[in-house]
């Protein structure tokens, strides 16, 4: 689908030999086809369109598979995705579990990882917390609450945008203070092996300019921070923590596979805060391919270590189903 990451998934594939197809809006089709790695176009008006029988009839006859990423998730929906008649690359009954919030607390819990607190009620709020709305939104729909007054307050701000209709989407967790991470994994199924792809953080609107703004100024004009992802930075972490950092990816698949069968296979991002002390909190986790491994198109410094020069996620994706296709296991690797 022509957002998030596509430019470096069909760049990836291309260079493993693979004819690419993209489903773009109308609005974007000039865009992609600056692009001479881009084999076909399936124009639509809506992404919702992808269900429908005649554009699946043509990603089938193509002999297609289906990357997912987060416009996917937001822009069809989990319903629609789990019934697509089109085979999609990892596990896409694990996307309904990065959508639900009681679902990825449950996995995530299973995993071992240290996560903040969560709230079941605004009353119970004692401290600062951070509000979400559930799914992937590129960052949008937070609010900041330190008691239940600034939770109602920042409800009602909500509804009267649009951006929700029931307090009960919002997951309520204490807010963690530190640098935020975001950790990109991919789990090869057919090497049954872990590798740690890259690092990044979220530069977000308007969150990451408030420190420009004297808090004088700030309180004069009510500034409320927003969490809004206009863009990604590239991270290296000490050496000395990415022991730690194998430990969790290796975790999270381990509880995936017990419970959402087959487990957690290709990419996948865990995200959170290292706080004060040291110590990874995490917050969420993504169950595809992130746009921060868009910084990585030509590589991150750890999938150099790996796999030497010119490896991005979309190219892994694609070894790995040319691996599939190459060893009779490409069922392992769709769903």
């Amino acid at each position: 689908m022509g957002s998030h990451c596509a430019l470096q998934v069909l760049k990836g594939a291309k260079e493993e030999g693979f004819n690419t197809v993209l489903v773009t809006k109308s609005s974007r089709e000039k865009f992609y086809r600056r692009y001479d790695f881009i084999d076909e176009y399936i124009v639509v008006e809506d992404f919702q369109e992808i269900v429908h029988e005649d554009i699946t009839n043509k990603l089938t006859e193509t002999d297609s598979i289906l990357i997912p990423h987060g416009t996917l998730i937001s822009e069809v929906g989990i319903e629609k995705i789990e019934k697509l008649n089109v085979p999609i690359f990892g596990n896409r009954h694990i996307l309904r579990w990065e959508a639900d919030r009681d679902l990825k607390t449950k996995l995530m819990e299973k995993s071992g990882v240290s996560i903040p607190k969560t709230f079941n009620s605004p009353e119970e709020i004692d401290c600062l917390t951070i509000s979400k709305l559930s799914g992937a939104r590129g960052g949008s729909g937070y609010f900041l609450a330190k008691n239940s007054e600034d939770y109602y307050s920042n409800v009602d701000k909500f509804k009267k945008q649009g951006l929700m209709t029931d307090a009960d989407e919002l997951q309520i967790q204490e807010y963690i203070i530190g640098v935020p991470v975001y950790l990109q994994y991919f789990q090869s199924p057919l090497k049954n092996e872990l590798e740690l792809f890259g690092i990044d953080k979220r530069y977000e609107t308007n969150v990451d300019s408030l420190g420009r703004i004297p808090s004088t100024e700030q309180n004069e004009i009510k500034l409320s921070p927003t969490y809004i992802v206009v863009g990604n930075l590239p991270l290296v972490l000490r050496e000395s923590l990415l022991v730690e950092v194998y430990d969790i990816g290796e975790n999270f698949v381990t509880a995936s596979k017990e419970l959402v069968p087959p487990g957690m296979p290709g990419p996948f991002c865990m995200e959170g805060v290292y706080d004060s002390n040291g110590k990874f909190i995490a917050f969420e986790f993504s169950a595809r391919i992130v746009a921060g491994t868009n910084i990585f198109t030509a590589g991150s410094p750890y999938s150099y270590l790996t796999h030497g020069a010119n490896m991005s996620m979309g190219r892994r994706i694609a070894l790995e189903i040319k691996n599939g296709i190459d060893n009779n296991t490409l069922d392992d690797l769709l769903t």
